[in-house]
């Protein structure tokens, strides 16, 4: 790529997901969880099992987020490092996340953690603009631990 020209669509095609990326972690810092309707397809898959949580179809992932992130009142999604490979109406994308997140304490302050991993995407032109339809995180690291006490939501 570095050895070439990229066309109008491929540089217009990078910026709408890099668009749709942050638009995942808006949506998930804000608590704005139908922002995920304009991130993933209605049919994607996604699976968040390398960090205790379920894999499965969209919808229900959407509804098992609502409760997982209850939890979790501070949340500051990074996505980094995105590499996106370009194939017509078809596009993968790998980005790194580095994702702090923070839960009240019993002393009144915040218990804090870090998980890291990757985003690995799969996605899809639609009538839309790109979506997701296939997430698969990788969770690679958890600098510090859950708060005492915690369970994973199903």
């Amino acid at each position: 790529m570095a050895d070439r020209e990229l066309s109008i669509r491929e540089i217009s095609d990078r910026m709408q997901i890099h668009d749709v990326l942050l638009r995942y972690t808006t949506a998930i810092d804000t608590d704005d969880l139908d922002l995920l309707d304009q991130v993933f397809t209605p049919d994607a898959h996604v699976d968040y099992t390398s960090s205790e949580g379920p894999a499965g179809p969209y919808p229900e992932i959407k509804a098992w987020l609502g409760r997982a992130l209850a939890a979790f009142p501070m949340r500051q999604h990074g996505i980094l490092n995105t590499r996106i490979e370009l194939d017509g109406d078809r596009a993968r994308a790998v980005s790194i996340l580095f994702n702090p997140m923070g839960a009240p304490a019993a002393d009144g302050g915040q218990h804090l953690f870090v998980v890291g991993g990757q985003y690995r995407d799969e996605l899809v032109w639609t009538p839309d603009g790109w979506r997701i339809s296939q997430r698969i995180e990788l969770q690679e690291y958890l600098q510090g631990s859950l708060p005492p006490g915690h369970v994973v939501a199903k």
